[in-house]
């Protein structure tokens, strides 16, 4: 078995190193388009200034779904279409929230995504200060009961501290908090507050809950060590409409041998309420877009088909995902591999690679044609929530990877806008697609190792 095993590891190497031979001069191509591109950035505008964030369920998501088909129609892409998809409607309304002791001013809040609302009126409570979930288990509901608890975790990456936006509200509740304030997932203070989804574990009372900006959580963590009352008015008029319609949009190049076989690429459609969703994950989708239009212009006509897919409804539910593999149907063992772009445009620096551990030097031979513009660097590990339904098909995804200097500054906020997305950063990351895709859908054979037929 282990003589085998090396075998095929030895196979894989050299499969690899012929695969860069055979797409330098494609990739070359590629690359130069991509950084002298300006389509990309255009259409980027266009989805940021002209028709703005897009939550699932809103009107504006609506129009740029519509936009969407018709720019994928008007490139010449082939079988344009759209999925349809129930998705959750979630409405934030007015809100507020006050400091009312020891001192009177407003705070700088954003409701939690899927959070209630208050009653007629708001809540006025004390304010209770953990700085994790210890720290509340600690207090017990002797400690909580009435009251409105603030978790003032410090930023320590976004799935470290994530966890206190999703689950802290529950936790919080089980102990008989009345409310919950978040200190907003990002590293830099600005006074911007980070708004994302909960998620209420339903054997707990539902409870508001907001974020609040990192000097607000400050500022009232620091009255609470001085032994000052804290006490805070929340008033939220958030509510849950019926589910809405919706829709993913897809658009392809259809393969020249094997057309039923697919590399996907994408990202979601949607983004919160707030900012431009520029970064999240506008630059997202249309660098993919770009990516597959680029390929095409170039008269490049890959083995097998690729496809470019705008998923709905990843920020507060990811049933766009979950659509597009139920209309696929038994045809998801066809795709040869799933490529997510949803973490920014900023410098590209490579993809993780989620598939087998066999395949890995495939893949990263393929990344060799990109260390020209510093995005070749594939690691083991990675994918993306819309084409998570996919992964566990057996599917491999592949995660688009960049430096993420600045991301979570301006995640899910009203700092998210187009002046964020710098131009050769972008060129880059469809450069990086454009490569990478083209290559996985034209290579003889899957990364499964297929021979080719």
């Amino acid at each position: 078995m282990r003589i085998v095993v090396v075998l095929l590891a030895a196979r894989s190497i050299c499969v690899a190193q012929d695969l860069a031979d055979r797409y330098r001069a494609a990739a070359e191509k590629l690359i130069d388009t991509a950084m002298a591109d300006r389509d990309g950035y255009a259409k980027l505008e266009y989805l940021c200034d002209r028709i703005g964030n897009r939550l699932s369920g809103s009107e504006s998501l609506e129009r740029a779904i519509e936009w969407a088909r018709d720019t994928m129609q008007r490139d010449g892409l082939s079988n344009v279409r759209t999925i349809p998809v129930k998705v959750p409607h979630w409405v934030r309304g007015t809100e507020s929230a006050r400091l009312v002791e020891p001192e009177d001013r407003a705070l700088h809040m954003l409701g939690l995504g899927m959070s209630v609302g208050t009653p007629p009126g708001g809540i006025a409570g004390d304010v209770v200060v953990v700085s994790d979930f210890d720290e509340l288990n600690r207090l017990g509901r002797a400690g909580v009961q009435g009251k409105i608890v603030l978790f003032n975790e410090r930023f320590r990456g976004y799935p470290q501290t994530s966890p206190y936006r999703v689950d802290g509200p529950s936790r919080a509740a089980a102990l008989g908090a009345v409310a919950a304030l978040v200190r907003s997932v990002t590293p830099l203070p600005m006074e911007i507050p980070h708004t994302g989804m909960l998620s209420y574990d339903p054997a707990q009372p539902k409870i508001p809950a907001a974020a609040v900006s990192v000097e607000d959580a400050l500022m009232m963590a620091r009255f609470a060590e001085q032994k000052m009352p804290v006490k805070v008015h929340l008033e939220m008029n958030a509510r849950m409409e019926p589910d809405a319609d919706s829709f993913d949009v897809m658009g392809e190049i259809p393969g020249r041998e094997r057309p039923e076989e697919v590399v996907v690429l994408g990202g979601h459609i949607d983004s919160w309420d707030v900012g431009q969703g520029a970064q999240d994950d506008g630059s997202g989708i249309i660098a993919c877009l770009e990516a597959v239009e680029l390929i095409k212009k170039a008269g490049l006509e890959p083995r097998r088909t690729i496809r470019v897919v705008f998923w709905v409804n990843e920020e507060n539910g990811v049933r766009g995902g979950e659509a597009y593999r139920k209309w696929l149907k038994g045809q998801v063992r066809d795709h040869v591999a799933a490529i997510e772009m949803d973490g920014g445009a900023e410098t590209p620096r490579g993809f993780g690679f989620g598939g087998p551990l066999a395949s890995l030097p495939t893949v990263q031979r393929i990344g060799k044609l990109l260390d020209r513009i510093g995005a070749g660097e594939i690691v083991a590990g990675g994918g993306g929530a819309d084409i998570a339904p996919l992964a566990l098909e057996g599917v491999p995804p592949l995660g688009v990877r960049t430096d993420a200097e600045h991301y979570f500054d301006w995640h899910h906020s009203v700092a998210d806008t187009l002046d964020k997305v710098d131009l050769q950063e972008f060129r880059k990351n469809i450069a990086s697609l454009a490569v990478m895709s083209y290559v996985l859908a034209d290579m003889p054979g899957r990364l499964s190792g297929t021979p080719e037929k």
